[in-house]
């Protein structure tokens, strides 16, 4: 199996960015934090994002289930009250792990990927799209969360 601190091992990360909006000519300045569950007995990955995007008062949360975990892919479940339930594939590579989402019915697609700088360090980027031309795209970094006593 391809080792991986980010989703595949349990805990907290951080993470900034810019979010470009097709609908607004600036980008906007972005937190997130991610809870990553330990892998339950069915070998699920249980994960809850929560973005906070710099202005607005709004929390966007995700709730993510990574399963049929195999050295080199996954299935993942996105919930969140924007879209609703959508499933899709997942890969692992080395300096990798990324997802896409392709839902006909909903018109929404879209994928990220997480590029590992460090073991405890990610560049992110990400890209989405609905069937009304509305277009979304992420650019950050992630790192774990280290507690300091």
């Amino acid at each position: 199996m391809i080792s991986h601190a980010f989703i595949l091992q349990s805990g907290i990360w951080l993470g900034e960015g810019r979010i470009k909006l097709s609908l607004l000519p600036e980008k906007l300045f972005f937190f997130t934090r991610w809870k990553v569950h330990p892998k339950d007995r069915e070998g699920k990955i249980f994960c809850q994002q929560e973005i906070q995007v710099k202005g607005l008062s709004d929390v966007m949360v995700n709730h993510f289930t990574f399963t049929d975990i195999v050295s080199t892919a996954f299935h993942i479940i996105m919930d969140n009250h924007a879209v609703g339930r959508v499933n899709g594939m997942g890969i692992l590579r080395p300096e990798m792990i990324g997802w896409e989402f392709r839902v006909q019915e909903l018109g929404f697609e879209g994928f990220e990927f997480y590029e590992k700088q460090t073991p405890d360090e990610y560049h992110v980027h990400g890209e989405f799209a609905t069937s009304d031309d509305l277009r979304t795209e992420v650019h950050g970094k992630i790192w774990r969360e280290v507690y300091r006593e």
